[in-house]
């Protein structure tokens, strides 16, 4: 199995929405903060070859949307998802399976692509998954979360026929696990991959970033902060004990990392790019 990160750029969103009940005096030294309290993000996805199968998880923003629509979130950077994957050595083409862990529009925008003023599917040979739970939840959206479900992003999904879910039996990636969480919004769906004797856990937005390790540090934008932390300890405690390396979608400088148990808790042991944490 090959593992390896695909970037798409980054994005702004309010440092006090990403950090929930943590004071600015602490989160500003992780991530500082422009002068209209923005922080920038990655929007880190993975790419991930095993037995002639070419998984992609996740799927950046994308460009179909309006440039009011981009003003709020000032997308920028020299990558995106289909540069990124052509430099890695293939085409949209290729990809065989595409993971949603969910379908808020950071996650899920490139999934879809405009083409002469109709969606369709990025990626045309690919089966896409998502978890038949979450996509009620984002097809009937609550009000909190009604702004991050976005039609276009999931609507030609289904139409395509391209559509199927992780829990119903079909999804059959070689060496991965899939582990549910539902603090951040309704089965959210994290892989865990088997690479060589190491395991790769693509945590999303249960740990956006390594500034969130430390259990408190929890985003606004969850649904249930409390199952959150419950989630993060049982997900950290098991990487620390099984030395697993955690990829942080989010986080614009760190892209994985280990962790370890400390007197204060589980804390980042080993950091850096993922290709040389796998080494």
């Amino acid at each position: 199995m090959t593992v390896q990160t695909i970037d798409t750029g980054f994005f702004k969103l309010d440092g006090g929405a990403m950090f929930g009940v943590v004071p600015k005096s602490l989160w500003n030294k992780a991530n500082p903060a422009d002068e209209r309290n923005l922080c920038t993000w990655a929007m880190r996805c993975l790419l991930v070859e095993e037995s002639n199968r070419l998984l992609l998880v996740d799927t950046g923003l994308g460009d179909k949307q309006d440039t009011r629509f981009f003003s709020h979130y000032e997308p920028h950077g020299d990558a995106s998802l289909l540069k990124s994957i052509r430099q890695a050595g293939y085409s949209e083409k290729d990809i065989t399976d595409v993971l949603l862990t969910h379908l808020h529009f950071d996650h899920v925008g490139g999934a879809v692509s405009r083409t002469s003023d109709q969606l369709v599917p990025t990626f045309p040979s690919a089966t896409y998954w998502s978890h038949s739970a979450h996509w009620n939840w984002a097809t009937n959206p609550n009000p909190r979360e009604k702004a991050s479900f976005l039609k276009e992003n999931i609507e030609p999904l289904q139409q395509s026929g391209q559509l199927q879910f992780v829990d119903q039996g079909g999804f059959s990636f070689p060496n991965v696990d899939l582990i549910q969480v539902d603090g951040h919004t309704e089965n959210m769906t994290l892989p865990v991959f088997q690479a060589g004797n190491r395991k790769v856990a693509y945590v999303a937005d249960l740990i956006p970033s390594a500034a969130h390790v430390p259990l408190p540090w929890i985003m606004s934008y969850d649904v249930r902060p409390l199952l959150t932390m419950e989630e993060k300890t049982r997900l950290l405690k098991q990487a620390a004990e099984e030395n697993w390396i955690l990829v942080f979608e989010h986080d614009p400088v760190v892209e994985a990392a280990t962790v370890e148990a400390t007197e204060k808790g589980i804390r980042i042991r080993e950091k850096g790019q993922l290709a040389a944490l796998l080494e």
